[in-house]
C-alpha cells in the first residue's frame, strides 16, 4: 500500500516525519493482514454490545471499565466532553455519563462496520431533557423537552478491549429541539434529521432555498 504526501517514518510517532492519521490507517490495514494469517480474529460486535449493555442497561461504571484498556480514552466532539486515561474516564462515568442519562434512554440501530480493530456504529440517540446532561448538553438546565439524534461511534480496540471512542452528533438539532436555539432562517432541521435517517422516502432538500429551480429539470 502507498501513502502520497508522506515520508519515511511517517508510523513513527517519535519521527519527524511522523502523521499520526495515516499512521493509524496503516496500522490498522497491516492488523488486518497480519489477523487473516496469525489470528487471533475477536467478536469486536460481541465486546461493543457488551460494553453498550453495560453502559446503557446495567448502569455499573465498575462493569464497564474492565471491557476497556487500562489507560482509554473518549472524546464526546460537538462537546470535548469525556476522558483521558482510566482515573479521569472513570470520574467521568460515574458523575457525568453512565448514571446521568436519562430514564427513557434509547438507543436505535441504524447500521454498524466491522473492520479489524474498529467498529463503526450509526445509531439514533432518543431521551428526555429531563435532569442535567452534563456530556451532550453541558452547563443547560433540565428543559423536558423530549429529542432524538443521528450519532456515529468510531470505537477502537487493542486486542480484545476497548481503546478509545469517537462520538459524533450534530449539536446545532439537539439545541433546536430542546428549545433553546431559534433555527430561523438558518439550515438546520432539528429532529427531521432523525426522521429522515430512519425513513429516506421523507422529502430531500427542504432547506435549500434553490431547489425548486432545479427539481424536475433532466440532466
Amino acid at each position: 500500500m502507498v501513502y502520497p504526501d508522506v515520508a519515511e517514518g511517517f508510523a513513527d510517532p517519535a519521527h519527524v516525519n511522523s502523521d499520526k492519521a495515516v499512521g493509524l490507517m496503516a496500522y490498522s490495514r497491516t492488523l488486518a493482514l497480519l489477523r487473516n494469517v496469525l489470528r487471533p480474529v475477536y467478536d469486536l460486535n460481541r465486546l461493543w454490545e457488551q460494553h453498550c449493555y453495560f453502559e446503557f442497561a446495567l448502569r455499573d461504571v465498575d462493569a464497564v471499565m474492565p471491557t476497556m484498556v487500562a489507560e482509554p480514552y473518549v472524546n464526546h466532539v460537538p462537546t470535548m466532553t469525556g476522558g483521558v486515561g482510566y482515573e479521569q474516564l472513570k470520574c467521568f462515568y460515574t458523575h457525568h455519563f453512565v448514571n446521568s442519562n436519562p430514564a427513557d434512554t434509547k438507543l436505535i440501530p441504524v447500521s454498524r462496520t466491522i473492520g479489524s480493530d474498529r467498529v463503526v456504529d450509526e445509531f439514533v440517540f432518543c431521551a428526555t431533557h429531563d435532569r442535567e446532561l452534563d456530556w451532550l448538553l453541558p452547563g443547560l438546565e433540565p428543559t423536558g423537552k423530549y429529542f432524538e439524534v443521528p450519532m456515529l461511534a468510531v470505537v477502537r480496540f487493542r486486542g480484545d478491549k476497548l481503546y478509545n471512542e469517537h462520538i459524533y452528533w450534530d449539536q446545532a438539532s439537539v439545541l433546536v429541539q430542546i428549545g433553546v436555539f431559534d433555527p430561523s432562517g438558518l439550515p438546520i432541521a432539528g429532529r427531521r434529521t432523525a426522521q429522515k435517517l430512519l425513513d429516506e422516502t421523507l422529502p430531500s432538500n427542504e432547506l435549500m432555498p434553490n431547489w425548486g429551480s432545479s427539481e424536475g429539470k433532466r440532466v
